[in-house]
């Protein structure tokens, strides 16, 4: 199965008082949907997702799903380094009706490959939806290695994985060891094009907030055979890519969303906003993209 090829990592609407913004929500994931989204993550990296509350998780997974359920496939994350919290809350998604579920890597205390092997596969043994891993190291500090990522590929309901390595070499030697079922999803806008070059099914997409639709164009044109036409889509896009991650996501993306007049609010602590200089810089480049026009 494919979850799409344009996923999107969506933020979390925060009120003036930081509390979730549910309305502004709603309204940001319509506005995905019909601007080059297949598909949503909710509670991802990019939505802030340490900062949620259990009960603030739940009913924003439950808005979502009854509001856009039949319009885009929606994935929760549901992972964290808690193999029991999990399988709790992955079970709570499948009951509220999401389409799949993304289980980032255990951090902070670094397991071994046969660690994560056995975190993931208990996970997913305790659910029917599909899974997507998300090998994140970066953020982790623990890479899930090729062969783990293929071993845990036969395992009936995991299907993909968000890869965020940074590492094509490693993209590769997963696709040389999985099936073409298993499918990549690249987890850098940037590497998206290198990504789908080498097998690859999608992006699970920051910038697809603001280029939903271009990005959506470059794939379906890389499919297509229409090769010069993507490349040159991704060359024209490459700057605002980059422009997404000029300070700790996701917090360009927000402010971006904000001066656009998406009213997407601030960042809970530890996350900041974006300073003066930094935001000049947005600014300019947003400009550059005519988003101000």
């Amino acid at each position: 199965m494919s979850f799409g090829e344009v996923l999107t990592a969506m933020v979390t609407p925060f009120k003036e008082d930081l509390t979730v913004d549910y309305d502004q929500a709603l309204k940001l994931a319509e506005y995905l949907v019909s601007n080059g989204s297949d598909g949503l993550v909710i509670l991802g990296t990019t939505g802030e997702v340490p900062t949620l509350t259990i009960e603030e998780k739940e009913r924003l997974l439950k808005l979502i799903v009854e509001t856009i359920g039949d319009k885009a496939t929606i994935i929760a994350g549901t992972g964290s380094y808690s193999t029991q919290k999990s399988i709790e809350f992955s079970k709570k998604a499948e009951e509220i009706g999401v389409d799949g579920v993304m289980l980032v890597t255990p951090y902070y205390n670094k397991p071994p490959q046969a660690g994560l092997y056995n975190h993931f596969k208990l996970i997913a043994e305790e659910i029917d939806l599909p899974v997507m891993l998300y090998n994140v190291p970066g953020r982790t500090s623990r890479n899930i290695e090729a062969e783990t990522i293929a071993k845990l590929a036969e395992i009936e309901n995991i299907v993909a994985v968000k890869e965020a390595s940074g590492d094509i070499d490693q993209a590769i030697k997963i696709r040389s060891l999985t099936d073409d079922s298993f499918k990549i999803y690249s987890g850098d806008d940037s590497l998206t094009l290198p990504i789908l070059s080498i097998g690859g099914e999608g992006v699970i997409s920051v910038a697809s907030h603001l280029v939903g639709n271009q990005i959506k164009t470059m794939i379906s044109d890389f499919k297509a055979g229409k090769l010069q036409s993507a490349a040159k889509t991704n060359a024209k896009l490459n700057q605002l890519f980059n422009t997404m991650f000029i300070t700790t996501n996701p917090i360009p993306i927000k402010a971006s969303l904000n001066l656009l007049g998406k009213n997407v609010g601030g960042l809970r602590p530890p996350l900041v906003n974006l300073d003066s200089e930094l935001e000049a810089k947005l600014k300019d480049v947003l400009d550059s993209y005519g988003f101000f026009n």
